[in-house]
């Protein structure tokens, strides 16, 4: 039997749906930034800065990593402080900051401290410019050195799959 034209396009049509069906929305890659002690799976490449900040009473240097996929943002921000007594009081600062950012309050939070570590994870929400926003975030503390991972973006692009991925990817070396 000979397929019609019309056929072949249907079939084509098809199995161009599967095929572009089974292309991955996240490209999940690990990632290390030479110099700092933290790993993640980041879902895309990500692009890298650093800036001057003011964290708390100290200005330090931040250094960012992120990648977008569909407006929602996965970020890790790192720095290092004078000592571990102000890196333990700025991950307050940084979890603040970032919910201020989507104009939220914080709807569940955990704690947890082990010795030399303090780790702060949050969910938040709220909004900007009339869109839901959520923020999910680990705010670190390990020494010297403060961090915080955190998926931000419209609630409704947010997958929470891709947010557990990420978060839990994060270690502090």
């Amino acid at each position: 039997m000979h397929t019609t034209s019309p056929q072949r396009f249907i079939v084509a049509a098809c199995v161009a749906v599967l095929v572009g069906g089974c292309s991955p929305k996240f490209d999940w890659r690990d990632y290390r930034n030479l110099g700092i002690p933290y790993t993640v799976l980041f879902p895309a490449k990500p692009a890298t800065q650093s800036r001057n900040i003011n964290l708390g009473d100290d200005k330090v240097s931040m250094h960012m990593a992120a990648a977008e996929i569909d407006g929602v943002t996965f970020a890790v921000g790192s720095a290092e402080l004078p000592d571990a007594t102000r890196a333990q009081m700025a991950i307050a600062t940084m979890k603040n900051t970032m919910v201020k950012n989507i104009n939220g309050t914080v709807t569940a939070e955990a704690a947890a401290a082990d010795g030399r570590r303090t780790v702060t994870s949050i969910e938040a929400k709220g909004s900007r410019n009339g869109e839901p926003m959520v923020l999910y975030g680990r705010f670190v503390a390990k020494d010297k050195w403060v961090y915080q991972a955190i998926v931000a973006g419209r609630e409704k692009h947010v997958n929470k799959e891709a947010v557990d991925t990420f978060l839990t990817s994060f270690k502090t070396e």
